[in-house]
């Protein structure tokens, strides 16, 4: 039976006269107990859990952002550039580091105990509907529900989502935020995703929508399938990275991160200052 832990929990505290809500230790267990039904890729029970929320996810604007690596950088400096503009941004970092709070953030910072458990709370009995009509939801199915159902409570202006593996089956892509962003296509899931640099492209390429602006900084077998998935949609494809139209030059680096030139087709932003280690991090910037 779904959720025995916090059901028994809140069974002693009714006993002890306390309150009935979900505490954020509940939130948390109701979560890791859905870790034993493992990685199941797919994205029909997480569109359930949409349809069961009366779809939080729509309406929502932003990016979701694939690859294979440099998804959080992408992520976080995007992040920063829009809430230095004065957006609010929502976002689903992972993994987390020390509080499973960490998994649903507003301008960089992690949401209350209070409010993570109150977003879990929300989802668990279309969790427990959804459960009886196609099988149980994951953990990260019913951690990526409470993460859109709480910034779509929080209407905020733009959620960049980094997609947890993949793409294509999964559960962040039951959201269409308008951007599509894949950073880089290597070799990794290989068991899930395909073992070849154009099966794993094109897994990651199934994030892009039709009407979506989409960005790549992949080359080589990884890109073809994404610009086959853009010519079908009839969208433009933006390359990022070396001699691309999008690119940052790696001036200097050091402790304190990078300092490169940003060159778009419109602009050129010269010396600017990137808070993240590693000469590679320049690729991301370009992105």
């Amino acid at each position: 039976m779904p959720h025995r832990t916090v059901r028994r929990l809140r069974v002693l505290r009714g006993r002890l006269g306390l309150t009935d809500r979900l505490t954020y230790a509940d939130a948390v267990a109701a979560l890791t107990e859905r870790g034993r039904f493992g990685i199941s890729m797919g994205l029909e029970r997480v569109a359930r859990l949409m349809a069961e929320l009366d779809h939080p996810d729509r309406g929502m604007r932003g990016a979701l952002v694939g690859g294979t690596n440099g998804k959080g950088s992408v992520v976080a400096m995007t992040r920063s550039v829009l809430v230095a503009a004065g957006v609010t941004v929502g976002t689903m970092p992972k993994p987390h580091l020390v509080s499973y709070r960490e998994r649903v953030a507003v301008d960089g910072e992690p949401i209350s105990t209070h409010d993570f458990a109150a977003a879990v709370e929300r989802v668990l009995p279309a969790v427990d509907r959804v459960t009886r009509v196609v099988g149980p939801p994951t953990e990260f199915e019913a951690l990526t529900a409470a993460a859109i159902t709480e910034l779509a409570r929080r209407d905020v202006d733009l959620a960049i989502v980094e997609v947890g593996l993949g793409g294509r089956l999964d559960a962040t892509n039951v959201l269409d935020l308008g951007v599509a962003a894949i950073t880089n296509v290597q070799k990794d899931h290989e068991a899930i995703l395909g073992d070849t640099l154009r099966a794993i492209g094109g897994e990651k390429a199934a994030i892009i929508k039709p009407g979506n602006a989409a960005i790549a900084g992949a080359s080589g077998q990884g890109l073809t399938p994404i610009r086959r998935r853009c010519r079908e949609l009839g969208i433009a494809l933006r390359r990022a990275g070396p001699r691309q139209p999008y690119r940052a030059v790696l001036r200097d680096q050091g402790w304190d991160g990078i300092v490169v030139d940003a060159v778009t087709p419109a602009r050129e932003l010269r010396d600017l200052h990137v808070g993240l280690l590693g000469a590679h991090q320049a690729e991301n910037v370009a992105v």
